[in-house]
């Protein structure tokens, strides 16, 4: 173990535990107090977790990897709960909260590799903890992570693909590749902006090499699937198909008060500070020109999936990394917080846009 990672690693546990804190803890009154019987995605994924894949939309049916993760822990769960919780019946509440456990680990994930994007982009350690804060008491980050759903992994793909477009980290985007079209086939929305930007942690040849290598997983697992349940291939072209319906609706939705309330619920009165850092040009420039065109287009990229899937605060919850950031250089970068620096009324010198 090198020097330089014995004297890190303290503190992104200590990250890393104070996100699974923000979401651990909401999260579990969601999971103990959810009704089920009302949620189609919920019950896909505890069918998943449970290995029966007849009469799981086939919109849910691919997304395994949570679910098998679920179904692991959920065995020696099993082993314990109706001792622990003998006034539960234990036929579901162990997968429940197996479910409940992995999401929150991932969702922690989250946390961490959007502080570390944070620091990156110029932020002081202070306005990243708020920042990740502000991300992870969501709505939206309690559902994912109290629920069976497996939203969790696809934002830990979109975390890592920021993260590792402005670091430089090639690791970061072999795991978006490898892990992103297994966690949601929306993941491919990603691969233009990946081949544009992430060229100097990955160059093109690798980039797509990788995207073989995580495509051709994919399509084994839906073969796979697929030639359990004889369903023909052509079902899932008919699926994808399928979406494009949903783009008047939520065209429709985006420009009516009740979908720019849900906008507005998704991150809530935390919505306002990216509108203070809008409020004049002087301003703008502090924040906005470090972000550069790369956060604009991976914006774009998530109102894509809004549009697409028609659930708009749930998909738009995909841009909490860059939210983030954007948060994190608010609070860094504006006179108004100057208090929050190290130094109280220092500013931070001038940084370079990204490319």
């Amino acid at each position: 173990m090198s020097t330089a990672f014995s004297l890190r690693w303290p503190r992104w546990l200590l990250v890393y535990l104070l996100a699974l804190g923000l979401v651990a803890g909401p999260a579990y009154t969601m999971y103990l107090h959810y009704d089920f019987s009302h949620s189609l995605d919920t019950r896909s994924y505890l069918s998943l977790a449970r290995g029966k894949f007849e009469g799981v939309n086939i919109t849910r049916r691919y997304r395994v990897l949570v679910p098998a993760a679920a179904a692991a822990l959920a065995w020696p769960l099993e082993q314990v709960y109706a001792h622990v919780w003998p006034q539960r019946p234990s036929t579901e509440w162990p997968l429940r909260l197996a479910f409940y456990g992995v999401n929150c680990l991932l969702m922690a994930g989250v946390g961490l590799v959007v502080f570390r994007t944070c620091l990156l982009y110029g932020a002081v350690p202070l306005a990243a903890a708020l920042a990740v804060a502000a991300v992870l008491v969501s709505r939206w980050a309690v559902y994912t992570a109290g629920l069976p759903l497996v939203d969790s992994l696809y934002l830990l793909v979109v975390a890592l693909a920021l993260y590792g477009v402005r670091g430089g980290s090639a690791a970061a985007l072999i795991a978006v590749y490898l892990l992103g079209p297994q966690a949601k086939e929306s993941a491919f929305f990603l691969v233009p902006w990946l081949l544009v930007y992430g060229r100097r942690a990955l160059g093109w040849p690798a980039q797509l090499a990788w995207l073989a290598v995580g495509g051709a997983l994919a399509l084994a697992v839906r073969t796979w699937i697929d030639t359990r349940l004889g369903a023909p291939p052509v079902e899932s072209v008919q699926n994808a198909l399928a979406h494009i319906e949903n783009l008047t609706y939520s065209l429709r939705r985006l420009v009516s008060v009740k979908g720019l309330g849900e906008l507005f619920s998704i991150f809530g009165f935390f919505s306002l500070l990216p509108l203070l850092g809008l409020r004049s040009t002087a301003a703008r420039q502090l924040w906005l020109t470090v972000l550069g065109g790369q956060a604009g287009w991976l914006l774009a990229v998530v109102a894509v999936h809004m549009l697409l899937s028609g659930d708009l605060g749930r998909m738009g919850y995909l841009a909490a990394p860059l939210f983030a950031v954007a948060c994190a250089l608010i609070l860094t970068r504006d006179p108004l917080f100057s208090w929050l620096t190290r130094s109280g009324s220092a500013q931070p010198g001038p940084m370079a846009a990204p490319e």
